[in-house]
Protein backbone atom coordinates (compact mmCIF):
# COMPACT_ATOMS: atom_id res chain seq x y z
CA UNK A 1 0.00 0.00 0.00
CA UNK A 2 2.84 2.64 1.11
CA UNK A 3 4.63 1.94 -2.35
CA UNK A 4 1.06 2.51 -4.57
CA UNK A 5 0.84 5.79 -2.33
CA UNK A 6 4.50 6.81 -3.00
CA UNK A 7 4.38 5.86 -6.75
CA UNK A 8 1.34 7.92 -6.81
CA UNK A 9 3.13 10.72 -5.37
CA UNK A 10 6.08 10.51 -7.50
CA UNK A 11 3.96 10.62 -11.01
CA UNK A 12 1.62 13.59 -9.66
CA UNK A 13 5.54 15.31 -9.02
CA UNK A 14 7.22 14.45 -12.09
CA UNK A 15 4.29 15.69 -14.03
CA UNK A 16 3.61 19.09 -12.00
CA UNK A 17 7.47 19.09 -12.61
CA UNK A 18 7.30 18.23 -16.65
CA UNK A 19 4.48 20.83 -17.11
CA UNK A 20 6.80 23.79 -15.62
CA UNK A 21 9.82 22.90 -17.62
CA UNK A 22 7.53 22.85 -20.21
CA UNK A 23 6.23 26.23 -19.75
CA UNK A 24 10.31 27.48 -19.36
CA UNK A 25 11.00 25.62 -22.50
CA UNK A 26 8.37 27.67 -24.40
CA UNK A 27 10.03 31.12 -23.11
CA UNK A 28 13.00 29.62 -24.77
CA UNK A 29 11.53 29.33 -27.63
CA UNK A 30 10.73 32.62 -27.75
CA UNK A 31 14.43 33.85 -27.74
CA UNK A 32 17.25 34.34 -30.30
CA UNK A 33 19.60 31.91 -31.06
CA UNK A 34 23.66 32.78 -30.97
CA UNK A 35 26.71 30.66 -31.45
CA UNK A 36 27.68 28.18 -29.08
CA UNK A 37 31.26 27.36 -29.45
CA UNK A 38 32.55 24.05 -28.38
CA UNK A 39 35.77 23.97 -26.24
CA UNK A 40 34.49 20.93 -24.08
CA UNK A 41 37.58 20.97 -22.07
CA UNK A 42 37.60 24.57 -20.97
CA UNK A 43 33.79 24.49 -20.11
CA UNK A 44 34.25 21.51 -17.74
CA UNK A 45 37.38 23.15 -16.25
CA UNK A 46 35.42 26.47 -15.88
CA UNK A 47 31.87 24.43 -14.16
CA UNK A 48 34.15 22.47 -11.68
CA UNK A 49 36.17 25.46 -10.81
CA UNK A 50 33.21 28.01 -10.23
CA UNK A 51 30.29 25.73 -10.01
CA UNK A 52 31.98 22.68 -8.05
CA UNK A 53 34.38 24.50 -6.20
CA UNK A 54 32.23 27.55 -5.60
CA UNK A 55 35.77 29.86 -6.23
CA UNK A 56 33.76 33.04 -6.64
CA UNK A 57 31.67 32.77 -3.77
CA UNK A 58 34.50 32.11 -1.70
CA UNK A 59 35.50 35.84 -2.22
CA UNK A 60 33.95 36.71 0.45
CA UNK A 61 35.57 34.49 3.13
CA UNK A 62 33.06 34.04 5.59
CA UNK A 63 29.70 33.71 4.39
CA UNK A 64 31.00 32.47 1.16
CA UNK A 65 31.77 29.59 3.04
CA UNK A 66 28.90 28.74 4.81
CA UNK A 67 27.37 29.17 0.91
CA UNK A 68 30.04 26.59 -0.19
CA UNK A 69 28.78 24.37 2.72
CA UNK A 70 25.52 24.46 2.29
CA UNK A 71 25.78 23.77 -1.93
CA UNK A 72 28.33 20.66 -0.77
CA UNK A 73 26.26 19.49 1.61
CA UNK A 74 23.18 19.38 -0.35
CA UNK A 75 25.38 17.17 -3.32
CA UNK A 76 25.82 15.02 -0.68
CA UNK A 77 22.33 14.76 0.40
CA UNK A 78 20.94 14.68 -2.93
CA UNK A 79 22.21 10.72 -2.91
CA UNK A 80 20.07 9.91 0.00
CA UNK A 81 17.52 11.67 -1.75
CA UNK A 82 18.00 9.28 -4.83
CA UNK A 83 18.39 6.53 -2.44
CA UNK A 84 14.82 7.18 -0.60
CA UNK A 85 13.08 7.46 -4.34
CA UNK A 86 14.22 4.25 -5.42
CA UNK A 87 13.59 2.84 -2.00
CA UNK A 88 9.52 4.30 -2.12
CA UNK A 89 9.14 2.24 -5.39
CA UNK A 90 10.93 -1.02 -5.05
CA UNK A 91 9.52 -1.23 -1.44
CA UNK A 92 13.19 -1.85 0.11
CA UNK A 93 14.85 0.17 3.52
CA UNK A 94 18.54 1.62 2.38
CA UNK A 95 19.30 -0.13 -0.83
CA UNK A 96 22.48 1.22 -1.14
CA UNK A 97 23.21 -0.07 2.29
CA UNK A 98 24.58 -2.67 -0.08
CA UNK A 99 28.04 -0.79 -0.76
CA UNK A 100 29.58 -1.25 2.96
CA UNK A 101 32.33 1.21 3.64
CA UNK A 102 31.44 3.33 1.24
CA UNK A 103 27.60 4.60 2.16
CA UNK A 104 28.84 3.91 5.73
CA UNK A 105 31.34 7.51 4.29
CA UNK A 106 28.16 8.73 2.39
CA UNK A 107 25.57 8.83 5.36
CA UNK A 108 27.97 9.99 7.49
CA UNK A 109 28.97 13.10 5.50
CA UNK A 110 25.43 13.68 4.91
CA UNK A 111 24.63 13.31 8.48
CA UNK A 112 27.37 16.05 9.22
CA UNK A 113 26.15 18.03 6.29
CA UNK A 114 22.66 17.56 7.26
CA UNK A 115 23.62 19.82 10.83
CA UNK A 116 25.59 22.27 8.51
CA UNK A 117 23.31 23.32 6.39
CA UNK A 118 21.07 23.32 8.93
CA UNK A 119 23.16 25.87 10.74
CA UNK A 120 24.18 27.91 7.76
CA UNK A 121 20.52 28.68 6.56
CA UNK A 122 19.31 29.37 10.05
CA UNK A 123 22.27 31.84 9.45
CA UNK A 124 20.51 33.16 6.32
CA UNK A 125 17.69 34.01 7.64
CA UNK A 126 19.14 35.81 10.49
CA UNK A 127 21.20 37.81 8.26
CA UNK A 128 17.97 38.27 5.89
CA UNK A 129 15.32 38.75 8.64
CA UNK A 130 17.09 41.23 11.59
CA UNK A 131 20.47 42.29 10.03
CA UNK A 132 20.33 44.80 7.46
CA UNK A 133 22.06 43.95 4.68
CA UNK A 134 22.29 46.33 1.95
CA UNK A 135 22.68 44.51 -0.61
CA UNK A 136 19.46 42.54 0.29
CA UNK A 137 17.98 45.44 -0.71
CA UNK A 138 16.79 47.55 -3.84
CA UNK A 139 13.74 48.92 -5.82
CA UNK A 140 13.98 45.35 -7.79
CA UNK A 141 13.06 43.53 -4.81
CA UNK A 142 9.78 43.73 -3.82
CA UNK A 143 7.96 42.02 -0.52
CA UNK A 144 7.14 38.94 -3.18
CA UNK A 145 10.61 38.29 -3.96
CA UNK A 146 12.23 38.95 -0.10
CA UNK A 147 8.57 36.60 0.57
CA UNK A 148 10.12 33.82 -1.96
CA UNK A 149 13.85 33.77 -0.60
CA UNK A 150 12.42 33.08 3.14
CA UNK A 151 9.95 30.57 1.88
CA UNK A 152 13.61 28.81 0.13
CA UNK A 153 15.29 29.01 3.06
CA UNK A 154 12.86 27.78 5.00
CA UNK A 155 11.88 24.63 2.81
CA UNK A 156 15.58 24.09 3.24
CA UNK A 157 15.57 24.08 7.00
CA UNK A 158 12.42 22.06 7.01
CA UNK A 159 14.57 19.54 4.85
CA UNK A 160 17.42 19.33 7.28
CA UNK A 161 14.97 19.26 10.50
CA UNK A 162 13.51 16.03 9.07
CA UNK A 163 16.82 14.34 7.73
CA UNK A 164 18.15 14.41 11.20
CA UNK A 165 14.81 13.30 12.20
CA UNK A 166 14.97 10.13 9.93
CA UNK A 167 18.46 9.19 11.22
CA UNK A 168 18.17 9.87 14.38
CA UNK A 169 15.08 7.41 14.64
CA UNK A 170 16.90 4.75 11.91
CA UNK A 171 19.37 4.56 14.99
CA UNK A 172 16.64 3.90 17.33
CA UNK A 173 14.46 1.26 15.47
CA UNK A 174 17.07 -0.57 14.27
CA UNK A 175 19.95 0.07 17.13
CA UNK A 176 23.05 -2.33 15.54
CA UNK A 177 21.33 -3.20 12.51
CA UNK A 178 20.56 0.25 11.71
CA UNK A 179 22.53 0.58 7.87
CA UNK A 180 25.22 3.42 7.58
CA UNK A 181 26.98 5.47 10.19
CA UNK A 182 25.45 8.85 11.96
CA UNK A 183 28.16 10.64 13.69
CA UNK A 184 25.68 13.44 14.91
CA UNK A 185 22.31 12.00 15.06
CA UNK A 186 23.76 9.08 16.99
CA UNK A 187 25.10 11.73 19.71
CA UNK A 188 21.88 12.92 19.73
CA UNK A 189 20.66 9.53 20.62
CA UNK A 190 23.02 9.55 23.40
CA UNK A 191 22.31 12.52 24.40
CA UNK A 192 18.13 12.92 24.24
CA UNK A 193 17.51 9.37 24.88
CA UNK A 194 14.44 9.66 22.47
CA UNK A 195 11.72 6.74 22.87
CA UNK A 196 11.77 3.50 20.16
CA UNK A 197 8.99 4.51 17.32
CA UNK A 198 8.34 3.11 14.41
CA UNK A 199 5.30 5.70 14.00
CA UNK A 200 8.15 8.58 14.41
CA UNK A 201 10.57 6.95 11.61
CA UNK A 202 7.81 6.67 8.83
CA UNK A 203 6.96 9.81 9.78
CA UNK A 204 10.07 11.57 9.14
CA UNK A 205 10.69 9.74 6.21
CA UNK A 206 7.32 10.67 3.95
CA UNK A 207 8.28 14.40 5.77
CA UNK A 208 11.41 14.35 4.23
CA UNK A 209 10.44 12.96 1.19
CA UNK A 210 7.31 14.95 0.19
CA UNK A 211 9.24 18.22 0.78
CA UNK A 212 11.65 17.18 -1.14
CA UNK A 213 8.85 16.83 -4.09
CA UNK A 214 7.29 20.08 -3.12
CA UNK A 215 10.41 21.72 -3.31
CA UNK A 216 11.05 20.50 -6.44
CA UNK A 217 8.27 22.11 -7.44
CA UNK A 218 8.36 25.80 -6.12
CA UNK A 219 11.54 25.83 -7.65
CA UNK A 220 10.70 26.71 -11.38
CA UNK A 221 9.30 29.69 -9.48
CA UNK A 222 11.47 30.57 -6.96
CA UNK A 223 14.80 32.79 -7.24
CA UNK A 224 16.21 29.43 -6.17
CA UNK A 225 15.96 28.00 -9.57
CA UNK A 226 19.08 28.51 -9.47
CA UNK A 227 19.32 24.90 -7.87
CA UNK A 228 18.66 23.21 -11.27
CA UNK A 229 20.39 26.18 -13.47
CA UNK A 230 23.62 27.08 -11.90
CA UNK A 231 25.72 23.92 -13.72
CA UNK A 232 24.65 24.45 -16.83
CA UNK A 233 24.72 28.61 -16.87
CA UNK A 234 28.21 28.12 -15.67
CA UNK A 235 28.82 25.39 -18.16
CA UNK A 236 27.82 27.79 -20.97
CA UNK A 237 29.43 30.68 -19.59
CA UNK A 238 31.49 33.56 -22.38
CA UNK A 239 34.53 32.12 -22.55
CA UNK A 240 35.86 35.01 -24.31
CA UNK A 241 37.27 38.33 -22.06
CA UNK A 242 34.81 40.23 -20.37
CA UNK A 243 35.61 43.27 -22.48
CA UNK A 244 34.89 41.34 -25.67
CA UNK A 245 31.72 43.07 -26.91
CA UNK A 246 30.46 40.97 -29.66
CA UNK A 247 29.45 42.47 -32.79
CA UNK A 248 25.99 42.65 -34.48
CA UNK A 249 25.54 39.88 -37.37
CA UNK A 250 23.42 42.15 -38.85
CA UNK A 251 25.27 45.06 -39.12
CA UNK A 252 28.70 42.60 -39.97
CA UNK A 253 26.52 41.50 -42.92
CA UNK A 254 25.81 44.67 -44.79
CA UNK A 255 29.47 46.12 -44.07
CA UNK A 256 30.55 43.21 -45.43
CA UNK A 257 27.80 43.95 -48.60
CA UNK A 258 29.69 47.21 -48.77
CA UNK A 259 33.51 46.50 -48.89
CA UNK A 260 32.55 43.44 -51.68
CA UNK A 261 33.07 44.21 -55.16
CA UNK A 262 29.12 44.23 -56.13
CA UNK A 263 27.80 46.41 -52.99
CA UNK A 264 24.65 47.02 -54.71
CA UNK A 265 23.59 42.46 -54.34
CA UNK A 266 21.03 41.71 -52.55
CA UNK A 267 21.84 40.04 -48.98
CA UNK A 268 21.67 36.44 -48.22
CA UNK A 269 19.00 35.47 -45.49
CA UNK A 270 16.04 37.63 -44.20
CA UNK A 271 16.28 41.12 -43.05
CA UNK A 272 16.95 41.48 -39.35
CA UNK A 273 13.61 42.79 -37.60
CA UNK A 274 15.21 44.11 -34.77
CA UNK A 275 18.70 45.75 -33.97
CA UNK A 276 19.37 45.30 -30.39
CA UNK A 277 17.38 44.30 -27.64
CA UNK A 278 13.88 45.80 -27.54
CA UNK A 279 11.87 43.12 -25.39
CA UNK A 280 12.61 39.72 -24.45
CA UNK A 281 12.25 38.22 -27.82
CA UNK A 282 14.92 40.13 -28.70
CA UNK A 283 17.07 38.55 -25.91
CA UNK A 284 19.72 35.27 -26.76
CA UNK A 285 18.43 31.87 -24.69
CA UNK A 286 21.60 32.44 -22.97
CA UNK A 287 20.15 36.29 -21.56
CA UNK A 288 16.91 34.22 -20.49
CA UNK A 289 19.01 31.42 -19.22
CA UNK A 290 20.58 34.06 -17.27
CA UNK A 291 17.98 35.35 -15.61
CA UNK A 292 16.73 31.97 -14.70
CA UNK A 293 20.08 31.16 -13.00
CA UNK A 294 20.01 34.92 -11.32
CA UNK A 295 20.17 34.28 -7.63
CA UNK A 296 19.55 37.89 -6.79
CA UNK A 297 22.26 38.08 -4.17
CA UNK A 298 23.29 41.99 -5.27
CA UNK A 299 27.13 40.90 -5.76
CA UNK A 300 26.64 42.91 -9.04
CA UNK A 301 25.00 45.89 -8.16
CA UNK A 302 27.55 45.95 -4.70
CA UNK A 303 30.13 46.73 -7.00
CA UNK A 304 28.59 48.52 -9.74
CA UNK A 305 30.33 52.03 -9.84
CA UNK A 306 27.36 53.68 -11.19
CA UNK A 307 25.18 52.38 -8.66
CA UNK A 308 27.79 53.19 -5.63
CA UNK A 309 27.45 56.86 -6.88
CA UNK A 310 23.62 57.47 -6.88
CA UNK A 311 22.98 56.06 -10.47
CA UNK A 312 19.87 54.68 -11.16
CA UNK A 313 21.50 51.10 -12.53
CA UNK A 314 21.12 48.20 -10.92
CA UNK A 315 22.88 44.88 -12.69
CA UNK A 316 20.68 42.68 -10.57
CA UNK A 317 17.71 44.36 -11.94
CA UNK A 318 18.06 43.38 -15.22
CA UNK A 319 17.26 40.10 -14.78
CA UNK A 320 15.03 40.50 -12.59
CA UNK A 321 12.94 42.53 -14.97
CA UNK A 322 13.64 40.15 -17.47
CA UNK A 323 12.04 36.81 -16.05
CA UNK A 324 9.31 39.14 -15.19
CA UNK A 325 8.53 40.39 -18.15
CA UNK A 326 8.79 36.78 -19.62
CA UNK A 327 6.42 35.31 -17.26
CA UNK A 328 3.92 38.44 -17.93
CA UNK A 329 3.91 37.77 -21.86
CA UNK A 330 3.63 33.77 -21.28
CA UNK A 331 0.50 35.10 -19.52
CA UNK A 332 -0.79 37.18 -22.46
CA UNK A 333 -3.15 35.66 -25.31
CA UNK A 334 -1.78 39.37 -27.05
CA UNK A 335 0.76 41.37 -27.97
CA UNK A 336 0.45 44.60 -25.52
CA UNK A 337 1.56 47.39 -25.70
CA UNK A 338 4.66 47.23 -23.06
CA UNK A 339 8.30 46.41 -23.97
CA UNK A 340 11.44 45.64 -22.02
CA UNK A 341 12.95 48.66 -22.77
CA UNK A 342 10.92 51.46 -21.60
CA UNK A 343 8.70 50.38 -19.52
CA UNK A 344 10.69 48.21 -17.10
CA UNK A 345 14.38 49.05 -17.65
CA UNK A 346 14.84 53.07 -18.77
CA UNK A 347 17.28 54.21 -20.76
CA UNK A 348 18.90 56.67 -17.94
CA UNK A 349 19.61 53.00 -16.42
CA UNK A 350 21.26 51.83 -19.41
CA UNK A 351 23.61 54.57 -20.12
CA UNK A 352 24.51 54.65 -16.62
CA UNK A 353 26.99 51.62 -17.09
CA UNK A 354 30.47 52.12 -17.38
CA UNK A 355 31.41 49.06 -19.09
CA UNK A 356 34.03 48.40 -16.43
CA UNK A 357 32.06 44.72 -16.42
CA UNK A 358 32.62 44.69 -12.50
CA UNK A 359 29.28 43.11 -11.96
CA UNK A 360 30.15 40.20 -14.36
CA UNK A 361 33.27 39.56 -12.61
CA UNK A 362 31.76 39.63 -9.21
CA UNK A 363 28.62 37.31 -10.37
CA UNK A 364 29.16 33.37 -8.21
CA UNK A 365 27.56 32.42 -11.56
CA UNK A 366 28.76 34.07 -14.29
CA UNK A 367 26.34 35.92 -15.79
CA UNK A 368 27.04 38.59 -18.44
CA UNK A 369 25.68 42.26 -17.64
CA UNK A 370 27.23 44.42 -19.85
CA UNK A 371 26.54 42.88 -23.12
CA UNK A 372 23.08 42.67 -22.65
CA UNK A 373 23.14 46.44 -21.48
CA UNK A 374 25.09 46.97 -24.85
CA UNK A 375 22.47 45.35 -26.79
CA UNK A 376 19.55 47.33 -25.31
CA UNK A 377 22.01 50.56 -25.97
CA UNK A 378 22.41 49.43 -29.64
CA UNK A 379 18.45 48.88 -30.17
CA UNK A 380 18.19 52.89 -28.45
CA UNK A 381 20.43 53.98 -30.87
CA UNK A 382 19.85 52.25 -34.11
CA UNK A 383 15.98 52.13 -34.00
CA UNK A 384 14.87 54.70 -31.79
CA UNK A 385 17.89 57.56 -32.16
CA UNK A 386 18.13 57.96 -28.68
CA UNK A 387 21.55 58.97 -26.66
CA UNK A 388 23.32 61.41 -24.79
CA UNK A 389 23.96 64.55 -25.94
CA UNK A 390 27.45 64.15 -26.37
CA UNK A 391 27.23 60.90 -27.97
CA UNK A 392 24.93 62.56 -30.54
CA UNK A 393 27.17 65.27 -31.48
CA UNK A 394 29.81 62.34 -32.04
CA UNK A 395 27.97 60.26 -34.29
CA UNK A 396 27.14 63.41 -36.17
CA UNK A 397 30.89 63.80 -36.37
CA UNK A 398 31.64 60.67 -37.81
CA UNK A 399 29.26 60.73 -40.50
CA UNK A 400 30.38 64.29 -41.55
CA UNK A 401 33.97 63.83 -40.83
CA UNK A 402 34.82 60.83 -40.49
CA UNK A 403 36.45 61.23 -37.24
CA UNK A 404 34.11 62.08 -33.70
CA UNK A 405 35.89 65.35 -33.87
CA UNK A 406 34.44 68.29 -35.06
CA UNK A 407 36.97 69.30 -37.82
CA UNK A 408 37.54 68.40 -41.46
CA UNK A 409 39.94 66.04 -42.25
CA UNK A 410 41.80 68.67 -44.15
CA UNK A 411 42.33 70.46 -40.57
CA UNK A 412 43.39 68.10 -38.21
CA UNK A 413 47.21 68.91 -38.62
CA UNK A 414 46.71 72.41 -38.53
CA UNK A 415 47.31 72.24 -34.31
CA UNK A 416 51.18 71.56 -35.84
CA UNK A 417 51.42 74.79 -37.84
CA UNK A 418 54.04 76.99 -35.99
Amino acid sequence: MDQLIFISILIITAAALLYSFWKIKTNFDKTRSTAFYGQWVKRTQLTLQVAFGQTKILRKPVIGLMHALVFWGFMVITIGSLEMVIDGIIGSHRLFGAWGMVYDIISASGDIFALIVLVGIIAFLFRRLVMRIKRFKGIELSRKNKTDANIALSFIMLLMLSLIGLNVYETVQFGANAIGTYPFSGWLVNTLHPAKSAGLYAFFWWMHIVLIFVFANYLPYSKHFHVFMSLPNVFFSNLKPLTHLPMMPEVKKEVDLMMSDNPYAESDGPASSRFGVKDVEDITWKNYMDALTCTQCGRCTEVCPANITGKLLSPRKLFVDIRQRMDEKAGLSAEDAKALVGDYITPEELWACTSCNACAQECPLNISHPNLIMDMRRYLVLEEGQAPEELNAMFANIENNGAPWKYSPEDRLKWTEG
